[in-house]
């Protein structure tokens, strides 16, 4: 009888208490603002030792950012978002068909809803297991959020430099104006450096930012 109730506590109570929880935290984040992220705790635990390191953040609603920045990083990350369901499947199959025939290496076709599903429940870390939690929470905030919802939160959380988060504090941070005054030039050097915001700096360029600045600018409305 203890052995069935374990079982059935493991197999099932479990389960149903952690689908209960996340659907209650998405809820929760379609309206209410995140205040922190475990990306965020994981930078400031991973630059404890540097006395120069801050959190920068300052939420803004949507209407309060430039319109560039939301068309720079649709062109540049996702630009099927406003289309897909959370996932790219095509550029997956695409991405799939060039590794198995020794065209290229694997790499991430991570969509906007995604990567706003990795930044808000998870800690980033390169794994299997993480690529399913972020499926899973990625399919919950497109069935439960609005895709003007999904960009206001990744526009406020995704890591826009060393401690830096959000098109606010990105645009205070670069340009010293708000994100709702970016320039198309200014949006286009932020969401180039997405990839890889520890290393990439938009006010100051390499010669790869500067050409594919160029590239994109004749691209972006």
């Amino acid at each position: 009888m203890k052995k069935r109730k374990w079982t059935f506590k493991l197999f099932v109570m479990l389960p149903l208490l952690f689908i209960t929880v996340s659907v209650g935290l998405v809820l929760l984040f379609k309206w209410v603002p995140v205040a922190y992220t475990p990306l965020m705790l994981k930078r400031a635990i991973e630059y404890r030792k540097d006395d120069t390191f801050h959190t920068t953040k300052k939420w803004v609603k949507l209407d309060d950012i430039s319109k560039h920045m939301v068309n720079a990083v649709v062109l540049t990350e996702d630009q099927k978002f406003y289309t897909h369901n959370g996932f790219d499947w095509e550029e997956m199959q695409k991405m799939w068909d060039q590794h198995t025939k020794g065209l290229a290496k694997l790499r991430g076709c991570s969509t906007i809803s995604q990567q706003t599903a990795k930044n808000l429940f998870t800690f980033g870390s390169s794994t299997w297991a993480r690529k399913v939690w972020e499926a899973y929470w990625t399919y919950l905030i497109e069935k439960m959020w609005s895709k003007d919802r999904i960009m206001e939160v990744y526009l406020n959380i995704i890591e826009m430099g060393p401690g830096i988060y959000g098109a606010e504090a990105a645009a205070q941070h670069y340009y010293n104006c708000s994100a709702s005054k970016l320039t198309r030039e200014q949006a286009i050097a932020i969401a180039i450096c997405l990839p890889n915001p520890l290393r990439m700096n938009p006010s100051k360029p390499t010669r790869y930012q500067l050409q594919r600045r160029a590239t994109l600018l004749n691209q972006i409305q």
